[in-house]
């Protein structure tokens, strides 16, 4: 007997929603960047976007919220409740007021509900508003954008310019570093990691950690969006693409990125190993075997054994993962609301660094890496909501074989790598909820295709 399950999204039956808030992100986002807007431009594209949903709403259209939201609610919630504890100084971390954290604070959750609210739109699309395909091609084009970036960090690091957002802010507000940050455009990092001041790329996304998560994040929807296409065009260029990004991958002297690519390929590879399709596994060590042979044949070789032999983060790294530990256990449910900055550092109780310490100072207990600032800031119920939204999104869908989605859920699998060492707001954060807004509609979509066919 035929069992009718519900049909397809349709314009029909679902209010009409505009895509041009994520196209314009998106497409854009070269340009919002060099406008000084950069990660500005997903709060400000979230109004809108909140206000047609509520619109949507308010006309008596159902809001369609993914599988496992309660999970990212009780995550919300957790980073409003643990507000309360804005006030405490943990041992070893600078005495403020809470008032003087409350910054800090408003633009971390600013940034949460934006991301709320960009699932939710992106996931109430319908194929005729925005088609799957071409939201996947928009994040192919970032990826493409990210590698330009980092060529452009490799051969001009000191690249930078005054954005006319910068022009408009008055001289105290715009020379904070955290404002520079967010408005002021630059190619590169510049940091003495393996002897000398180098360039790390770090453009359009701030930093080069950044760049490095986003870098992982993106890479397997330009695989994808080239190998929809029926024509031959688009995938030589992305293997010419894939290729060329090796070279500032290697240059950012990002082990967290090259861990995360490796995570991403293996997870990739298992995927289609248990779909019966071995050729990958040739494919892997092909891809495998010409790297290799590029980096013996080159000089990012050198690099990456200079990289690998000077670890000068890892010390710092591991003296920050204490004091997050020893922060959640001391405020183990609800955290400390926020990032704490550490009275010295690990070498010295002195605070700021100087020509004989420069390992002293200030480290910020929690900013290096999402899982240490869920643990520190919002205790366990943050935590365990965060993780829990996006395990359970990897586990409802895990039966989805197709290309978007296992292209999706390899794109949340490698964030939970960088989670130990990178941060995720705010456009890792925006790329993994895309995946999950994907691997959602990409659910429905088959579920009506059962229903049009009459399967059980």
């Amino acid at each position: 007997m035929t069992v009718l399950a519900p049909p397809l999204r349709t314009q029909k039956t679902l209010a009409p929603l505009p895509a041009w808030p994520i196209t314009a992100i998106l497409a854009l986002y070269p340009l919002w960047w060099a406008l000084g807007l950069g990660v500005l431009i997903f709060p400000i594209m979230a109004l809108p976007m909140l206000v047609m949903l509520l619109k949507r709403r308010a006309g008596g259209r159902r809001l369609l919220m993914p599988p496992g939201f309660a999970w990212w609610g009780l995550f919300l919630a957790a980073v409003v409740v643990s507000v309360a504890a804005l006030g405490v100084d943990p041992p070893g971390t600078v005495a403020e007021h809470a008032s003087d954290r409350l910054i800090s604070v408003g633009y971390r959750l600013t940034l949460y509900l934006t991301m709320t609210v960009l699932l939710l739109y992106a996931g109430n699309l319908t194929e005729t508003e925005l088609p799957r395909r071409r939201l996947v091609k928009l994040l192919g084009w970032l990826f493409v954008v990210t590698v330009g970036g980092g060529l452009l960090g490799m051969f001009a690091g000191s690249f930078e310019f005054t954005s006319p957002v910068e022009w408009l802010l008055p001289q105290s507000v715009r020379s904070k570093g955290f404002v520079q940050s967010l408005v002021h455009p630059y190619a590169a990092q510049i940091m003495d990691l393996v002897g000398g001041d180098k360039p790390r790329p770090a453009a359009p996304w701030g930093y080069t950690n950044t760049w490095g998560n986003n870098f992982c994040l993106l890479a397997g929807w330009l695989v994808v969006a080239a190998w929809a296409s029926k024509r031959l065009g688009p995938k030589v260029f992305a293997v010419g693409c894939l290729g060329i990004a090796i070279a500032p991958a290697v240059v950012s002297l990002n082990r967290g990125l090259w861990i995360g690519l490796g995570v991403l390929i293996l997870y990739v590879a298992f995927r289609y190993v248990l779909l019966g399709k071995l050729w990958i596994i040739g494919a892997v060590a092909v891809a495998g075997a010409a790297l290799l042979v590029a980096l013996l044949a080159s000089p990012l070789g050198d690099t990456v054994n200079a990289r690998l032999d000077n670890g000068k983060s890892n010390g710092v790294r591991s003296f920050l993962m204490e004091r997050a530990i020893d922060g959640f256990l001391d405020s183990p449910v609800i955290g400390y609301g926020s990032t704490r900055n550490t009275i010295g550092g690990r070498n010295s109780i002195t605070v700021g660094e100087s020509a004989s310490c420069e390992r002293c100072g200030n480290f910020t207990v929690g900013g290096n890496g999402q899982l240490w600032q869920l643990m520190f800031a919002h205790g366990a119920a943050g935590t365990i909501g965060y993780l829990g939204f996006f395990l359970y999104g990897l586990w409802r869908f895990r039966r989805d074989r197709s290309p978007i989605g296992i292209a999706a859920s390899a794109s949340i699998v490698t964030s939970f790598s960088a989670m130990l060492w990178y941060n995720s707001l705010a456009t890792p954060l925006a790329f993994m909820v895309l995946a999950f807004a994907l691997l959602w509609r990409n659910d429905a979509g088959l579920v009506g295709k059962r229903a049009l066919k009459g399967d059980a």
